[in-house]
């Protein structure tokens, strides 16, 4: 006899665990990081991974990432990121949030 939602391997559960496994990363990049390529690079090393968002210029001379996928895939896109662009980050400022959902792909904002 099977009790209810004791199936591991049923898709609801599999959904939960997915859906569970998301976030939401909110990345502030500061030093020379304007004016080289940056937002282009992101999106570059943004398509070898299973995330959405956007890479923006910031007024006061910063760029901002925003991404959503699973944390692997997030941290290993924000490795490569700054490996790339090392020597124009002098630092990031990282906040984790709960997904939103609302991005399709990961592109340039303006």
């Amino acid at each position: 006899m099977e009790v209810l939602g004791s199936n591991p391997s049923a898709p609801t559960n599999i959904f939960h665990i997915m859906v569970k496994d998301q976030k939401r990363v909110q990345v502030i990049y500061s030093g020379y990081v304007q004016g080289v390529g940056f937002r282009f690079a992101a999106v570059r090393v943004a398509s070898q991974y299973d995330i959405t968002g956007f890479v923006k210029n910031l007024p006061d001379g910063n760029v901002i990432a925003v991404a959503e996928g699973s944390k692997h895939q997030l941290d290993a896109f924000l490795e490569s990121l700054g490996k790339e662009m090392i020597d124009y980050i002098r630092d990031s400022q990282v906040e984790w949030e709960p997904p939103t959902g609302e991005f399709g792909s990961f592109g340039i904002k303006f």
